[in-house]
């Protein structure tokens, strides 16, 4: 399994396999890094094709946020990791916010532009959903503490582009691009992109059938898009997979920022911890 993570509060998670390790930045200036275990069950399961896909998708939304929770605390105190409600809470509002900002809401706006023909119908939706798409990222790049989390997001690609390249030293990472093709951006991108063809399966003038149904697609589009960013990472310069690489990577232009030496120093803590032999050695540098 090839080494990937994300950006969290002040910090970086990366994951090699089992090995999941936090690395955050603390108010005193040192590196704090904590492991974390990973998603539990359907081992069996992760291994097969479109299988794989909404498997690894509820994976790392989990892991993703008992990472942010963790960051959380090492950055602020414990106070700031917040409790297994918060945690629920948090969840039930990302849930939300996907079914009704990025499914509901444009099915919604175009049904009362009134197109009958489905095709029409399903591609204008489509253009819906990538437009709030883009002004959420554009709109969030502009918070403080956001673009911190995009230098940091940087910073995790520079040091996998640096783990893959066979030298992960900081003067290595440094000079390395902050975009990646297997970035969970470009997943987003596809899942977007990809569900305008899938959900052109559903054929019906109810708003109700069409919004349950994309609900219900959801795991097949993540599927298909899954598959489509394996081939990209594994072909990133050929030319049929260019054209579906190129606009995850142009999008990443809005969710990485460079990042400083410390934010890329951090980033590299994390991946010692994940990838040297004696990772369980590791608690701190500075």
């Amino acid at each position: 399994m090839p080494v990937g993570g994300q950006a969290v509060i002040e910090g970086v998670m990366l994951q090699n396999g089992h090995r999941i390790a936090v690395a955050v930045r603390t108010p005193d200036g040192s590196i704090a890094v904590e492991p974390l275990n990973g998603p539990q069950g359907l081992n069996r399961l992760k291994g097969l094709p479109f299988l794989r896909g909404p498997i690894r998708l509820y994976e790392m939304l989990s892991l993703g946020m008992r990472a942010l929770n963790l960051s959380a605390r090492l950055a602020y105190g414990e106070e700031a990791g917040g409790s297994r409600w918060d945690f629920l809470l948090t969840v039930l509002l990302a849930l939300a916010l996907v079914a009704g900002g990025f499914v509901a809401l444009p099915v919604y706006l175009t049904a009362l532009m009134q197109i009958k023909h489905p095709v029409l119908f399903n591609l204008v939706e489509g253009g819906v959903r990538v437009l709030f798409f883009l002004l959420y990222l554009y709109g969030i790049s502009f918070m403080r503490d956001i673009r911190r989390v995009f230098q940091y997001h940087g910073a995790e690609h520079k040091v996998v582009h640096a783990y893959e390249a066979g030298n992960p030293t900081l003067e290595v990472a440094r000079g390395k691009s902050p975009l990646h093709p297997r970035c969970g951006t470009a997943f987003l991108l596809l899942f977007v992109v990809i569900s305008i063809l899938v959900f052109s399966v559903i054929v019906t003038g109810s708003i109700w059938v069409r919004i349950l149904g994309r609900l219900a697609l959801l795991p097949v589009v993540a599927a298909i898009a899954y598959e489509v960013l394996q081939a990209g990472g594994k072909h990133p310069n050929s030319w049929w997979m260019r054209p579906l690489v190129l606009p995850g990577l142009w999008l990443q232009r809005l969710t990485t920022r460079e990042p400083t030496e410390d934010q890329i120093e951090v980033a590299l803590t994390a991946l010692r911890y994940v990838t040297e032999d004696r990772a369980e050695s590791l608690s701190t540098t500075s």
